[in-house]
């Protein structure tokens, strides 16, 4: 079984080569998708035995996955593991998220957040916010899921080669997931382990939050637009607990 790390990086000369080196003794190859960072990112991937792919201008979260998709296809791979650059995820937990492909359980394994004690680790607006766009998410799966924000995860072939990413930003999470469900793909979750780096700014929360859900709500609106009818209410109901949540911070 070929299995390939996947890491969309943005100006992450600090982490990408330890990450880089850490991923390789549990995965086959490493395939970075530099998202036209302005440092020395690609560069240092590429010296640490990475598979480079180079976008000229940053293009967001969402473009770096449907690149990684596009290369894992291009290179034949069974498994695709997706994790963040940033040091958040462990390497090791790669073993984690793919045993369930590995034991051919599923199709898509989810590494969250909420299913082990590190939750307590998340900052409280983080999580509401995480609760709030899972829950957005489930209207439209066949299956609960606890964290579709999660971007540990791990992709079989089939996924690969039946679903093209096409959102830029982050609510290519809930896109993949919602087009996968639709397919009949099943998706699974595992514990994984996260470490956040002590920054409390709700700013990017808020914004990226909000920017998740009108995502994900076109998608719904493309994909199962007959869903739409019962969301409206759940959404309003759900932005005003995450301002809630917000304000009493």
């Amino acid at each position: 079984m070929k299995i390939a790390a996947g890491i969309p990086a943005f100006n992450e000369e600090k982490n990408v080569g330890s990450m880089i080196v850490e991923l390789l003794k549990f995965v086959d190859i490493v395939i970075v998708c530099n998202d036209g960072s302005n440092d020395n990112t690609g560069m240092i991937a590429k010296k640490m035995g990475a598979i480079v792919v180079n976008h000229e201008r940053n293009l967001g979260y969402g473009a770096g996955i449907k690149s990684l998709f596009l290369k894992a296809r291009e290179l034949g791979v069974d498994v695709l593991v997706t994790l963040d650059a940033d040091g958040q995820h462990r390497p090791e937990d790669v073993l984690t998220v793919l045993e369930p492909i590995k034991k051919h359980e599923t199709d898509i394994v989810i590494g969250s957040r909420f299913l082990d004690q590190n939750q307590q680790q998340i900052p409280s607006y983080r999580k509401a916010g995480i609760k709030i766009i899972t829950k957005l998410a489930n209207t439209t799966l066949d299956k609960t899921i606890t964290d579709s924000q999660s971007g540990f995860r791990a992709y079989n072939s089939n996924v690969l080669s039946e679903i093209i990413p096409l959102e830029h930003g982050m609510g290519v999470s809930n896109e993949i997931l919602i087009k996968a469900n639709k397919k009949g793909f099943t998706i699974s979750e595992v514990p994984i382990v996260v470490s956040y780096d002590g920054d409390t700014s709700t700013h990017n929360a808020v914004s990226h939050g909000a920017s998740v859900i009108f995502s994900t709500l076109k998608v719904i609106s493309i994909e199962n637009p007959l869903k739409l009818y019962g969301i409206p209410g759940c959404i309003f109901l759900a932005i005003g607990l995450f301002f809630t949540v917000l304000t009493i911070q």
